[in-house]
């Protein structure tokens, strides 16, 4: 069962973020703000672990760790995800950011760790990565598109800093649940000041939803899960997983938002399968 434990948080963070990104897309067509939605993820990750924070050794790490780890998949991430999601389909957006990072987290694990891995496996990684591409059809290149491309492929790369420094420094799930809220609450919330916001405006269901989802279920239990499957499995192989939030993430927008499935999404998701089997397989 120990030896199960770090695939199954790797699999609850595949839906958790497939849900995040359907409730984020939803979230930035209501009356909430981008800037709104991340002041109330990270505010309410923070009173959550308050507890911990007042017994942290903030001492064991430096400045720029924290920041790395903190703004990784912090409020830079977050504006980036949302403002692309006003742009883009949630089907599109799992595809650009979480299709991409088996390939990101395959440079970083060479280029800082040395760490190299059977060819079957590259093959499986650029399976992977043309089934995700394949996802997106020929709407994602139109007329207006780039915008919401160039935004969530950079919040991609942060989100590959994020991982990589999990592994780098060795850092817990008990420290990373720590420094994420801490980090942003700090440095975000005087900028939310200057940013568009229509917080009291929204309706409460609106920012219960928000609060809730954004920042106790992917705030704090998805980061541990991450954490903690990234010590056991390494970066490439939870890269993996999360390339697999594009397939799960179409399904629940088609049912959620009523985004339409064609076949387009339908040979990506077979395609996804495929490369993840092709991986899996030991020679």
């Amino acid at each position: 069962m120990e030896k199960l434990k770090p695939y199954l948080a790797g699999l609850a963070v595949v839906f958790i973020w497939s849900g995040w990104i359907t409730i984020s897309r939803y979230g930035v067509h209501s009356q909430l703000q981008p800037a709104d939605i991340t002041l109330l993820r990270y505010w309410t990750a923070l009173l959550v672990v308050s507890p911990l924070i007042f017994r942290y050794n903030w001492r064991q790490f430096r400045l720029y760790q924290y920041l790395v780890i903190g703004l990784g998949v912090g409020f830079p991430y977050t504006m980036l995800s949302f403002y692309g999601l006003k742009v883009l389909r949630a089907a599109h957006a799992g595809v650009l950011v979480n299709g991409m990072l088996p390939v990101l987290g395959a440079i970083a694990a060479w280029l800082l760790f040395r760490q190299r891995i059977a060819v079957h496996r590259y093959g499986a990684i650029f399976l992977i990565f043309m089934a995700n591409f394949i996802m997106t059809g020929d709407t994602v290149l139109a007329v207006g598109q780039p915008v919401g491309i160039v935004l969530l492929l950079t919040a991609a790369v942060c989100y590959t800093g994020h991982m990589t420094g999990i592994r780098l420094w060795r850092m817990a799930w008990q420290d990373v649940v720590v420094i994420v809220p801490t980090v942003n609450v700090l440095l975000f919330t005087p900028l939310w000041f200057l940013l568009p916001s229509n917080l009291t405006g929204a309706s409460l269901q609106d920012i219960a939803v928000q609060s809730v989802y954004q920042g106790v279920i992917v705030n704090v239990i998805a980061l541990v899960c991450v954490a903690y499957a990234i010590r056991h499995l390494g970066t490439i192989t939870v890269s993996l997983f999360m390339s697999f939030v594009p397939v799960t993430t179409a399904l629940l927008a088609w049912g959620v938002l009523g985004e339409a499935l064609g076949g387009w999404e339908i040979a990506g998701i077979f395609g996804c399968s495929a490369g993840l089997l092709l991986y899996a397989w030991e020679r």
